[in-house]
Order: C-alpha cells, then structure tokens, then sequence
C-alpha cells in the first residue's frame, strides 16, 4: 500500500508538471502566436530545464497536437448542447453559427488547429473519411427507420450524439463532425437531401464554407463589409435553405441585389435609381393629363387669346 501511494504521488506529480508545460505554451500561443512557440520559452516559462520538457513531450509539435485536442475539446462542448434540436437544418445551421463563434471567440487555437499544419487538422479529416461509413448504403435502413419517427427525431439525435461523444471521447474532432454528419443523414434519410449525395462529401464542402468565413475573418481586414452573423446567416441559408418566414424579404433582397451588381458603387447607384425613376414618372403622366385634359384646353387657349 506504501509502495502504491508513492507511485500514485508520482503519477499525480507528472500529470500537474505536464498539465503546466500544456498552460504555459497555450499562454504564449494566445499572446505571441505559434511560430514564437518554443520548447526553451516553455521550460524559462515554468522554471525548469529543457531537457525536463523532453520527458513529458517529444517536441514542439507533440505539445501543439495537445492543444489541438483541448481546441477540438472546446468545439464538441459547443456542440454536443445543439444536438437535441429537433430539425436537422436548424441543427446543423446551429452547428454552423456555434463553429463560427468558437473560431472568432479563440482566434489562436483556431489557427493553430486549422490553419498551422495540416498535420493537427488530421483529425477532423480523419473523422470524415471514418464518416462515410454512416453514409454507406448499408446503414440507409437504420438512418430511415431513424428518421421515420419525427415526434422523436430530437430525443434520438440527442441519444446518438451523446454516445457518439462517450464512444470518441478520446478523439473529440471526430466526435464533433460526427453530430454534424448525423444531421445530414437525417436529412438524407427525409429524402431533403439527394439519394445520391455523399453525406461525408457534403460535410467537408459545409465545414470548407464555414472555415472559409473564419479565416477570412481573421486574415482579411476588409472581411467582412456586412455584420459577420449577417454573413453566416446567409451563408447557412444558401446551404439549408431559409425559413417560410424569411423568403419574402430575402426575394426582395435579391431583386435590389440584382440592380446593386451594376457597378462597384453599389449603393451611390441604388440610391440613385429610386431618384431616376421617381424622375421618370411626372414626366410619363404629362402626356396623360394632357390627353385627360383635351377636354378642357380649349378653353384656357382662349381665355390666353382673350387676355
């Protein structure tokens, strides 16, 4: 029992020094960025050699991956919370303006995860290439049989969710893109999306549209002109399609947009046109009134020739 506390202190002791290396390097990431990461700023960080680093961490790079993993950790716990709405649309726009935030709110460790090496965005990949497993012809039955019930299309996503994660809890990437590929599966299985469409397919354009909007966000200062939710809200419903309440404004929208792409002053020449058409309009009612009013011109001719 002696012999077994001092192991367990031992092991407690590895596990807070590493738990340190991992907090003083994700501080430097967030306040220096990636490429100032560096296995001797970590170790003067905590106050201890190098080579102590080494015994934890084979290198730099095994230290980003576990950052990787705590990033692709705070996705899922945005996640795992929208998997219970009922609609798969609305779960997977959900999804979509929930991985935006998490992108905008930690700008560090999304770049890290996403945009640093593709070796730390293999996981999410990976997670893909397993989903198309789901999308497979041979679990077809099961997805419809699934989707057959809709009073309970919630309460089971919820289940399927919740066991996807504790089954992946070791690999949280995969387990957050699997929430977002059981939508569409949903939706496949509702015969809303394509019999022939690949579910894993269509998930990796719907994530590159996403990663599109946060990396534009973060890289590109003129991105974007509108409001950012303005932009996903968009964006999300180009994919999945708005709301019966949304599409006749959005139609009216696109009639103005149609006149707006003209030239690159947009809105000088959308201002303008209202003025020339209110211009326009006293000038095709003279005629009118002229011919409405044939009646009565002889008249005031000849109180003129009179006066």
């Amino acid at each position: 029992m002696f012999v077994m506390g001092i192991a367990e202190r031992k092991n407690r002791q590895k596990q807070a020094l590493r738990e340190r290396i991992l907090d003083a390097a994700r501080r430097i990431v967030m306040r220096e960025g990636f490429a100032a990461l560096s296995m001797r700023k970590i170790a003067d960080a905590i106050e201890y050699s190098p080579a102590t680093l080494y015994l934890h961490f084979a290198s730099r790079d095994e230290i980003a991956q576990a950052l990787c993993a705590e990033g692709y950790a705070q996705l899922l716990e945005t996640f795992v919370p929208l998997a219970g709405i009922a609609d798969p649309a609305e779960r997977l726009k959900a999804l979509g303006r929930a991985y935006v935030a998490f992108g905008v709110a930690h700008p560090e460790t999304y770049r890290l995860i996403f945009m640093e090496d593709p070796s730390y965005t293999g996981a999410a990949l990976g997670g893909a290439v397993k989903g198309k497993a789901v999308a497979d012809p041979a679990n077809a039955g099961a997805a419809s049989g699934a989707a057959a019930t809709s009073e309970d299309t919630g309460a089971s996503a919820a289940d399927e969710a919740s066991s996807e994660t504790a089954a992946t809890e070791a690999d949280p990437g995969e387990a957050a893109l699997h929430i977002m590929i059981s939508a569409l599966d949903e939706l496949k299985a509702a015969g809303r999306l394509s019999a022939s469409m690949d579910v894993a397919v269509w998930a990796e354009a719907f994530w590159a549209n996403l990663h599109g909007i946060v990396a534009l966000n973060l890289t590109c200062p003129v991105f974007p002109t509108a409001p950012l939710d303005t932009v996903v809200g968009v964006a999300l419903d180009a994919w999945l399609g708005a709301s019966h309440a949304e599409q006749a404004p959005t139609g009216a929208v696109g009639s103005a947009g149609t006149r707006k792409k003209k030239s690159p002053g947009t809105r000088l020449e959308s201002a303008a046109q209202p003025d020339n058409d209110l211009d326009a309009q006293p000038l095709a009612k003279k005629p009118a009134k002229a011919t409405a009013s044939g009646v009565t011109a002889p008249p005031a001719r000849r109180k003129i020739t009179s006066a």
